[in-house]
């Protein structure tokens, strides 16, 4: 998992190609005038989900990992926390394939970060991740997939 500024994220351009289109498309893009909606970038290898969630309490939001997919997440409206637990904390819970996410539903995050407007977070196949947990009752974010 990183957490940084959004001025900083041309820095981790060297984890994988695609992360820089994720910079370029940020260049020529304003996230906040964006429609809501899946914008693909590099076709089903990289995409953004421009989306407004409910907010969650911490013990109503639900852990998660992906096996193919590099999460960028990115609040927009307002600070949002994430739960978050290494993956090899976590139990062995049966995969979607389909959908690439594993959901550990009766699973406490071990610890938490907060991400506020104009920073992201990385979450990697390793990190399990609990989103969307804010006082608000809704966060507009943008999620980066990123083919790991």
């Amino acid at each position: 998992m990183i957490i940084d500024t959004l001025e900083n994220l041309g820095c981790y351009a060297c984890i994988t190609p695609l992360f820089k289109d994720v910079v370029e498309f940020l260049k020529t893009n304003d996230l906040k005038t964006l429609e809501e909606g899946k914008y693909l970038i590099k076709g089903e290898d990289l995409f953004l989900n421009l989306t407004t969630a409910k907010g969650k309490k911490p013990n109503e939001a639900v852990l998660e990992t992906h096996r193919v997919m590099i999460d960028i997440q990115i609040p927009l409206s307002t600070t949002e926390t994430y739960g978050y637990s290494p993956l090899c904390e976590l139990p062995d819970i049966e995969y979607n394939e389909a959908n690439d996410y594993t959901l550990y539903h009766d699973v406490e995050p071990e610890s938490f970060v907060t991400c506020k407007p104009g920073e992201f977070v990385i979450f990697f196949p390793q990190d399990g991740h609990a989103p969307c947990i804010s006082e608000e009752e809704s966060i507009k974010k943008a999620i980066f997939k990123v083919k790991a």
